[in-house]
């Protein structure tokens, strides 16, 4: 298993200029003196050897991790103080053990317009000549952004696929043109061709494309279907959270449809359909309905809201969290018309393991409690 994270961090030395550009560590000839307290070196990669990784040199390791780099660059960079193992100093030739944490810090901060092909696998639904359906993974994030340069689906796609297209004003992220969050599973579509990324950007513009999501939300919803027409914008407290504002002066306009599919006693399974798409937008609104997303950590799920307080229960649900470490919300359809032949295309998914898995376990407690 590879882990890369990424973020800012501050450590120096005189040092050599290294930059990405071309997906190549490259070195210059000036000599650059990279004061303490004035500048910073930047975290462009981060590595968690697998915890059964064979002893293997560090510069080894790299170029197998490292696209199209070359021994000596990777070997230069080493000497020179940009990659550190557990935070300390290595030599080229130092042999990388199971779970080191190695960080390669560069002196300028990674771009956001550079995308960099890693060979991540993708699970294809449905592709041709012009689009292509994806069922994305919990965990992944969809592009490359401030805390996660690696392993995005924009990497993937990168990889597998060239040329993809660009919206205007979104370098950066090719081929996309929506997106769900990172601990969302589910269904996305990628344009292939500037028609096709055209005619899909203006269906998403229109409301036209029909997204069905599942989501097990806390508590007993009290209506058995409802629509939630509220404004949502970020958080005057928290600018990484979604707010409501119901009086409709702050945000941008918001559509939820929701229907009940199962009701758990403590909990409840939904179905929601977006008519528009806004950031967290289902997040958001089921925590303005009162019903936050089940061990959605962003806003308030990962605490037990209803139910009893007997310890036989709080293990039940720190046992429900541990399956299912994520917001239990899940892109399950997508609808839309194809760009270039004008078909209607409808794709499905099926709910993921830790999701049934859930499921399936408050199905067993509401029986037997």
């Amino acid at each position: 298993m590879l882990c890369v994270k990424t973020s800012a961090i501050g450590f120096s030395r005189k040092a050599k200029e290294i930059n990405t550009d071309n997906n190549h560590l490259k070195m210059s000839e000036k000599e650059d003196i990279i004061e303490e307290s004035q500048d910073e070196l930047y975290e462009h990669h981060r590595i968690i050897a697998d915890p059964k990784q064979q002893l293997l040199r560090l510069d080894k390791f790299l170029m197998d991790r490292l696209p199209n780099v070359t021994r000596n660059k990777v070997q230069a960079a080493i000497k020179d103080g940009f990659v550190k193992v557990n935070d300390e100093n290595v030599k080229p030739n130092y042999k990388v053990r199971p779970n080191d944490d190695i960080v390669i810090a560069l002196p300028e901060p990674p771009r956001e317009t550079e995308v960099i092909p890693e060979d991540i696998p993708l699970n294809i639904v449905y592709e041709d000549d012009h689009i292509l359906v994806v069922n994305k993974e919990a965990g992944m994030v969809v592009h490359p952004a401030y805390n996660n340069w690696n392993g995005t689906l924009v990497n993937a796609l990168a990889y597998h696929f060239q040329n993809l297209p660009t919206m205007p004003d979104n370098e950066g992220r090719p081929g996309l043109v929506h997106r769900i969050d990172k601990d969302t599973s589910g269904l996305l579509v990628i344009a292939k061709s500037e028609k096709a990324m055209t005619g899909l950007a203006k269906q998403f513009f229109d409301h036209s494309i029909e997204r069905t999501y599942y989501a097990l939300v806390w508590g007993d919803v009290s209506e058995d279907k409802g629509t939630i027409d509220c404004h949502l914008g970020r958080s005057f407290k928290d600018r990484r959270v979604v707010a409501a504002f119901p009086e409709g002066d702050i945000g941008r306009h918001a559509i939820t449809h929701y229907k009940v599919i199962e009701r758990l006693r403590y909990v409840s399974l939904i179905k929601c359909n977006l008519e528009t798409g806004r950031t967290h937008q289902i997040r958001a609104h089921m925590k303005h309905l009162g019903h936050p997303l089940f061990n959605d950590s962003t806003y308030g799920g990962d605490k037990i809201l209803k139910g009893t307080t007997f310890t036989k229960y709080k293990q039940f649900i720190d046992n429900c969290f541990k399956i299912m470490p994520r917001q239990a919300l899940h892109a399950k359809s997508l609808g839309f018309i194809h760009p270039i032949t004008k078909e209607k295309m409808q794709f499905e998914s099926e709910l993921p393991k830790d999701f049934t898995d859930v499921i399936d376990k408050w199905k067993h407690y509401v029986q037997f409690n």
